[in-house]
């Protein structure tokens, strides 16, 4: 199939959760060759394993989540705080290390983090997730800059009020008071739909969005704009 990724092997983590099934339809779409893992990458041997499976790959999207917890930073326990990071976060760094070294050999490739508008912007009872994602933004900067001279280009869409079956399952989506809430504080109205989010995940994976280095994107319908 052709496409603007015609030719694009990417790999998609958590590929049934969050962002994911609507990833691997609009990036098939445009005639890219998905390979969608539904492994959790909570173990630490996890992530080399998906990448060697996956073997070679243009474009990696790290596509992490975990129901948020909606804890009193005062009640936020030991176990909760590990979880979110141990899902979120501890992933980054060893699918870098599994993935980063074919695409630096090759002067081309890509990493595109699945992350959070949560991070942006503070949000009541939401500290343990905040932080996670919080710190999967500044690994995809720091990251970026180290090493776009070698053509690898990492990024991060940080979303919120985007329509997915992990945050805003359509049970939510039909409460009224959910509907007041999107009326109160996204300037946009509405949730941002699945299909616009991963259309603009295709844009940066693609060869038009090569001049992307170490970026965060808010994607929420205005709410992430202060």
């Amino acid at each position: 199939m052709s496409g603007p990724l015609s030719g694009k092997r990417i790999l998609i983590t958590q590929a049934s959760e969050f962002m994911g099934p609507t990833l691997c339809e609009v990036l098939s779409a445009q005639g890219a060759t998905v390979i969608a893992s539904h492994e959790s990458l909570a173990p630490v041997d996890a992530a080399a394993r998906v990448v060697a499976e996956a073997g070679e790959i243009d474009i990696l999207i790290a596509n992490l989540a975990l129901t948020a917890p909606t804890t009193w930073a005062t009640e936020v326990d030991e176990p909760e705080w590990r979880e979110a990071f141990a899902t979120l976060v501890d992933p980054l760094p060893r699918l870098a290390k599994a993935v980063l070294p074919q695409m630096i050999a090759r002067r081309a490739g890509k990493i595109l983090v699945m992350g959070s508008a949560s991070a942006l912007r503070g949000m009541k009872r939401c500290s343990t997730y905040s932080a996670a994602r919080g710190a999967q933004l500044a690994w995809v900067q720091a990251v970026g800059v180290e090493v776009a001279p070698q053509q690898v280009k990492v990024n991060a869409i940080a979303q919120n009020f985007v329509s997915n079956p992990t945050y805003y399952p359509p049970s939510l989506q039909a409460n009224p008071k959910f509907q007041e809430r999107l009326a109160r504080e996204v300037p946009l109205g509405r949730l941002v739909a699945a299909e616009e989010d991963a259309a603009f995940a295709a844009y940066l994976c693609s060869d038009a969005a090569d001049c992307f280095v170490g970026q965060v994107f808010p994607v929420s319908g205005g709410w992430a704009v202060r």
